[in-house]
């Protein structure tokens, strides 16, 4: 039996213990601008190649966001995101995957920033969804009509947060311009337009050359879904725009957010025009309630890169990433601003993703809205490529009376891969 004298020791020690003073960082209290551990977003990035990086660099600044992990199937690509993630936290912390499904097994990750070629944006999104993560995607978010619904309907199946990387919804001139559309200053809109690019793509291939090495680079994952062919360092050099099996055409790469922003301003979110008709490198299409929309390549007025012109019966207005903004008649001149971001910085683009993570809110570019928009680029392109006027349901989703157009409406999947 332990004597009084031994207990008191004892209690004694003990005290002295836990009287000393413990120390605990500001940042595990979240203090002195720190985040909570609690509160904080756990994040993992695929794909980090020019734009992935930019956004990398965006999310890093961001408070309660921590980076843990970096997937590509390029090695000099894995490392350089890790040094970025690494330099940012003054740690060695951060993990490299060459497969993503290693990255979206993880337990302690939230969400994902997909910044991968296009042709793997709509299933990488769908795989994160199943494995619980929300997801930020850069644009464009699919390659088809059909992987577009399969995406809204992936993403609202699994209950995640998505924000399609169309920023310019966050963006204060655009967000002004549509402001005067939906106020009613301009009358009644009767015709909105859509900087896009020249349509065309390539069906040809580049060259075969020797394989490298699967860690340095993985072909077959790089390839994905997409069609084999031989490898060619140019495609994962980022020149593989152009090419039909990777791209979804000029009108796509641009009208992901221009077309965008003419739905969000004729209030067209949930449906896409009914009419497309080629004109060159210009399509001109209508919806269902008379309104027209133009996505050309040409005839802008220097308001800068993505623009869009909204004109209604009583003025208009026109403007692009340079934030600048030019309007009619002279009686609109009063609802002029000035505006200082870019067009091209997603920095409140991804603060609302954010708030929305920890929210559970709708973000405003959801993949609801973002699959739309992309129906009705697709569609455009579609008409573009058949050379002829084409009417759509998009109800139904389909062409009307089009077996041609219909065939185009998705693509063949490279086993094993499936949306």
């Amino acid at each position: 039996m332990q004597s009084r004298r031994a207990f008191l020791a004892n209690t004694a020690a003990a005290s002295t213990v836990i009287a000393l003073p413990t120390i605990v960082p500001s940042s595990a209290l979240g203090l002195d601008g720190n985040v909570a551990p609690s509160e904080r977003i756990t994040m993992g990035i695929l794909g980090c190649g020019g734009r992935g990086t930019y956004d990398l660099g965006i999310f890093l600044q961001q408070p309660e966001v921590q980076f843990v992990a970096v997937c590509d199937v390029r090695s000099e690509r894995r490392d350089a995101g890790k040094k970025l993630v690494d330099d940012r936290y003054t740690n060695t912390d951060c993990t490299t995957y060459r497969d993503m499904f290693e990255m979206f097994g993880r337990k302690d990750i939230d969400a994902v920033l997909i910044a991968t070629g296009d042709r793997w944006h709509t299933l990488a999104s769908i795989l994160a969804a199943k494995s619980g993560k929300d997801i930020y995607c850069e644009k464009p978010c699919s390659m088809t009509i059909g992987e577009s619904r399969a995406l809204a309907d992936g993403i609202r199946h699994y209950g995640r947060i998505y924000q399609a990387g169309t920023q310019r919804r966050n963006i204060g001139n655009f967000m002004h311009a549509v402001h005067l559309a939906h106020s009613g200053r301009l009358g009644k809109l009767h015709t909105v337009h859509a900087n896009t690019l020249a349509p065309a793509t390539n069906h040809d291939w580049l060259p075969g050359e020797p394989e490298p090495d699967r860690e340095s680079v993985d072909w077959d994952r790089w390839l994905g879904p997409t069609p084999w062919r031989p490898y060619n360092a140019a495609y994962v050099a980022g020149r593989w725009r152009g090419y039909f099996d990777f791209h979804g055409g000029g009108i796509l790469e641009w009208g992901a957010h221009t077309i965008d922003l003419c739905q969000w301003a004729c209030h067209m979110d949930q449906t896409t025009p009914v009419h497309f008709e080629p004109q060159g490198s210009t399509v001109v299409a209508r919806y269902a309630n008379g309104i027209k929309l133009v996505m050309r390549d040409t005839g802008w007025l220097g308001m800068g890169t993505c623009s869009v012109r909204f004109e209604g019966d009583e003025g208009w207005i026109e403007t692009g990433d340079s934030g600048n903004m030019l309007l009619g008649p002279s009686s609109l001149k009063s609802e002029f601003r000035e505006f200082t971001d870019a067009g091209t910085d997603p920095t409140t683009h991804i603060r609302e993703f954010l708030r929305c993570v920890k929210s559970r809110g709708v973000p405003a570019a959801n993949a609801d809205v973002a699959a739309q928009t992309h129906i009705a680029a697709h569609a455009a392109y579609i008409a573009s490529q058949l050379g002829r006027t084409i009417q759509f349901d998009p109800v139904k989703e389909s062409f009307v009376n089009d077996d041609e157009a219909n065939r185009m409406r998705s693509r063949a999947y490279r086993a094993p891969w499936r949306a």
